[in-house]
């Protein structure tokens, strides 16, 4: 399916500029590139009796903001995003890859398809294991998705009133606290390179995340968790007031970054011994907010690795983790790339992750999907 939009709220900026300015626009043409590798990827499917299925979206975002106090800003972004599905002849095996650019043409369907044939050859040949907890290797997909929860659940006041994962057992909030001896940084910067995200808070409502009297306050470069330590927490100027720590409202893009050890996850598959590795995560819920306990599904393929190689595909699970408590168990990371989450990919699209390699993720039972 492709799709243009002109949409009238915002994605992201390039910063203000004369609220008499056009909004801006897309067109059919700026997925003229996209169209055309789909085709290819459409035909060499057809050769092999394997479907393809997706989603391709991009649009142009136009927003205005004003104050009575005489405030006048506005930001404009493109958004894109495409999806790719294959499944077999048969029905019996699916394989889902994901991009998301503010520039959609830019995207690389080859790279999509050439994952999407991999894990399908690669589920041709299948495992029996049970539930439990594995070494698993995550892809950037699956960590984006974990690291918007972790992001999203960093209100400062939710934190310093003892309702989190980010609170401190004595009262307060744990910034300043190691939440894990690998040196991972988690950041947010308005001018990320091919993930601009709006430079100004603009908040149509207040709640505890954000306030419309902060409107207009600029957006800077924010470390969330530097080399392994919580430095910043969702915050408004009144909730920096209450708890004493920096106005550092939210910012619409994610990077995580540090600690490589790997080039890529081809080299953390070449490096284990014996794991799983997933292709994406589906269905995320919170269990418990003051760890941040998830549960979710595995979907579209889970692949087992022994000595170092894929050798076939296994059950889909039930997860249970904190992302919080996983980062205590990386051992392993590839290099940060640009990724798409498939499950909050919805709502949040501009995210850089590399893949992780955690130990004993917990695969708590078979998924009834499977």
């Amino acid at each position: 399916m492709l799709r243009t939009t002109p949409r009238n709220t915002p994605q992201a900026g390039h910063g203000p500029s004369a609220r008499s300015d056009a909004a801006g626009e897309t067109s059919v043409a700026d997925l003229a590139t996209i169209a055309r590798g789909l085709a290819a990827a459409f035909d060499s499917a057809r050769s092999r009796g394997e479907g393809r299925y997706g989603y391709a979206e991009h649009g142009v975002g136009t927003s205005y903001l004003g104050t009575s106090t005489g405030l006048r800003l506005r930001d404009q972004q493109g958004d894109g995003r495409l999806e790719l599905t294959g499944r077999s002849a048969d029905g019996s095996r699916s394989a889902w890859a994901g991009l998301g650019s503010t520039a959609i043409a830019g995207l690389d369907v080859a790279r999509l398809e050439r994952d999407v044939a991999q894990r399908l050859d690669w589920g041709a040949r299948r495992h029996e294991i049970e539930a439990g907890r594995y070494e698993t290797i995550l892809p950037p997909s699956a960590v984006a998705d974990l690291m918007i929860d972790a992001y999203w659940s960093m209100g400062g006041l939710d934190a310093h009133e003892g309702r989190t994962v980010y609170s401190r057992a004595d009262g307060g909030t744990r910034v300043g606290e190691s939440l894990t001896s690998v040196p991972l940084t988690l950041r947010s910067d308005p001018a990320m390179a091919g993930k601009e995200s709006t430079p100004f808070v603009e908040a149509a409502a207040s709640s505890r995340l954000s306030s419309v009297f902060d409107n207009g306050l600029p957006l800077v470069p924010t470390d969330w968790i530097r080399e392994g330590t919580l430095t910043s927490l969702l915050q408004t100027r009144h909730s920096a007031a209450v708890t004493g720590l920096e106005t550092t409202p939210f910012i619409g893009n994610l990077e995580l970054t540090g600690a490589q050890t790997h080039d890529d996850i081809d080299a953390l598959v070449a490096d284990t011994q014996r794991g799983l590795l997933l292709t994406c995560l589906w269905y995320i819920r919170e269990v418990d907010p003051q760890t941040l306990l998830l549960t979710g599904l595995t979907r579209d393929g889970v692949f087992l690795v022994e000595g170092g190689q894929v050798v076939g595909a296994v059950t889909n699970f039930r997860f249970n983790e904190s992302p919080v408590a996983m980062l205590k168990r990386v051992n392993g990371v590839g290099g940060t790339v640009d990724t798409f989450a498939r499950e909050f990919g919805d709502y949040f699209t501009r995210t850089r992750m590399p893949a992780l390699r955690v130990a004993d993720f917990n695969m708590s039972t078979v998924s009834q999907a499977s």
